[in-house]
């Protein structure tokens, strides 16, 4: 089953989150851009999550440069969440791998957001495994251009997936996801979908709405539950269709 990660804003919002039992709380301002960094102190919110699931934080919408995103990460860290998710925007890709390889020998959790609107690169992933990334993340850059599944069909997100499990890499899929997503994106077997506009009453810049979020938990647990039931009947089909050994005495 796709783990459900959840976007907030604010410590109320994370609370929501926490008590409808999602698996990752996500750290991130939506009026910031893809990846808008949280205003408020993360380490407090983190603290006042006592018992709480995986908790990840976005770095901002920084250019992929060293000088950029190292002391952004290492901030970021520094507040105790768990996962620190860093965008691969336009910038040197492999002198900013180098310097985030020191980061992750240290015990960082990474995770790069790759944006299906940019023309993602996906032979990036062998790179980021040795570069350290725990996982990678396939979302979009422009929120109101579309949500995944309008700029990479289905096929391609397939690709990403099967190309994460490859590098040995933790892979999730996002942007702008609607719960019809749900049932085509879980059948692909990614890690974790994210979500932020699907739980909101009037989209993303909108507060969590716990109906929502409700909604989304019951529709990753019905897709989960179908693509159990799909793997039984095939394998139930291949046990018919078996040849008999005979023995021959």
């Amino acid at each position: 089953m796709s783990a459900l990660l959840a976007s907030v804003r604010s410590l109320h919002e994370a609370r929501i989150a926490l008590a409808a039992g999602v698996d990752v709380i996500d750290l991130k301002e939506p009026a910031e851009g893809a990846l808008g960094a949280v205003s408020l102190t993360v380490a407090r919110l983190v603290a006042a999550l006592p018992d709480r699931p995986t908790v990840s934080a976005t770095i901002g919408d920084l250019p992929f440069v060293a000088d950029a995103v190292v002391p952004a990460a290492r901030a970021m860290a520094a507040t105790g969440v768990d996962i620190v998710k860093i965008g691969v925007f336009d910038g040197p890709v492999a002198a900013t791998l180098a310097a985030l390889k020191p980061l992750s020998a240290e015990g960082m959790r990474l995770v790069a957001v790759m944006f299906a609107d940019r023309a993602p690169d996906f032979s990036i992933l062998p790179r980021l495994k040795k570069a350290g990334f725990q996982g990678a993340m396939l979302d979009t850059a422009d929120k109101t251009a579309g949500g995944l599944r309008h700029h990479c069909p289905d096929r391609h997100l397939r690709a990403f997936v099967a190309a994460a499990r490859r590098a040995e890499l933790l892979c999730g899929l996002a942007g702008s996801l609607s719960i019809s997503d749900i049932a085509p994106l879980a059948a692909l077997g990614p890690d974790y979908l994210g979500f932020r506009g699907a739980l909101c009453a009037r989209g993303r810049a909108d507060a969590l709405d716990p109906a929502r979020l409700e909604s989304v938990r019951q529709a990753l647990r019905r897709a989960a539950s179908t693509a159990t039931a799909t793997a039984g009947r095939q394998r139930a089909t291949s046990s018919r269709r078996a040849p008999v050994a005979l023995k021959i005495v």
